[in-house]
């Protein structure tokens, strides 16, 4: 076995297929084909099927990967130490963020740092809580934003900041007019609600459980944007960030009604791999993170 064979190996079975290893790898799909034939008769073992166009690892395959999952994350991370000495702490920093903090609070970290750092690239990609928590683990990003908590061996988590959800009403619905309103005045109220199973969701569903509350559903959307703009429509009410409506309210096209004797705070957390080489603008932004995180209203630590 030679490393460049665990190296096509460990592409193979991670982008599932030949075709998309020999592009990652920019060689040709008969070369990687050549070279997991020569690995497994190296081995003697069979380590990956194939199902049509898809790779399938074997038990034996499966292990392999663990091995070679490991090797060339250090690999990643010694050119990320050399890199940082070569370019003089110049460098590129990938950000994976949920949408709510990458769209409304992110903006307020990476500015600053960018004009503080010039030289140093920041690109952020907004993902659904999952798909940033398994781009950290597989070190496909340097630092992740997330909505709810995770345990994980491989990730360092770091609640950075609260957020309290507020009740949004169009200005011609009838709760506009209300001082506030009781959680048992929502029953049977049309809801623009947030898809299933995101923090913001959850804490929902949880509230009108917990004071047995039946609202009906008009919509379910996944962008805060389009929930803003339902529910000015008179689409129905909805729960949803208070800094997310901000605008909106201030510019009286939505309307705030506060719930009696409520508070419904979310989350959001920091996560980087635990065993990710931290280079110097990385600790920097991490820092600015913290330090704007700090300062922000509603920060439980």
């Amino acid at each position: 076995m030679n490393f460049n064979q665990l190296k096509i190996f460990y592409y193979v079975a991670k982008h599932g297929s030949l075709s998309a290893a020999a592009e990652a790898l920019y060689i040709t799909q008969p070369a990687v084909t050549k070279q997991i034939q020569n690995l497994q008769e190296v081995c003697g073992v069979k380590l990956l099927h194939r199902f049509g166009k898809r790779m399938v690892l074997t038990d034996a395959g499966n292990v392999l990967y663990g091995v070679a999952e490991k090797i060339f994350q250090l690999e990643n991370q010694a050119e990320e130490v050399i890199r940082d000495f070569q370019q003089q702490k110049r460098g590129h920093i990938r950000i994976d963020t949920s949408e709510s903090f990458g769209a409304y609070y992110l903006p307020d970290i990476i500015i600053p740092f960018s004009k503080m750092h010039p030289q140093i690239r920041v690109s952020a990609m907004i993902l659904p809580t999952p798909q940033v928590v398994e781009r950290t683990i597989r070190l496909d990003n340097d630092v992740g934003f997330i909505s709810y908590p995770v345990g994980h061996k491989k990730l360092a988590v770091r609640e950075i900041m609260e957020d309290r959800l507020i009740l949004i009403a169009s200005p011609t619905h009838p709760f506009s007019r209300r001082e506030a309103v009781e959680p048992d005045d929502l029953e049977g109220q049309s809801f623009v609600m947030h898809e299933s199973d995101s923090a913001t969701r959850n804490i929902v569903d949880d509230f009108l459980k917990n004071h047995a509350v039946s609202v009906f559903m008009t919509l379910e959307l996944s962008n805060n944007e389009a929930i803003k703009r339902a529910v000015e429509r008179g689409i129905g009410l909805s729960l949803i960030s208070e800094r997310v409506a901000r605008g909106e309210i201030e510019r009286g096209t939505l309307k705030a009604v506060p719930l009696a004797g409520v508070s419904l705070m979310r989350k959001f957390y920091m996560i980087h791999h635990r065993e990710k080489y931290l280079s110097q603008p990385l600790q920097v932004l991490i820092e600015t993170a913290c330090e704007w995180a700090s300062g922000h209203s509603g920060l439980a630590r």
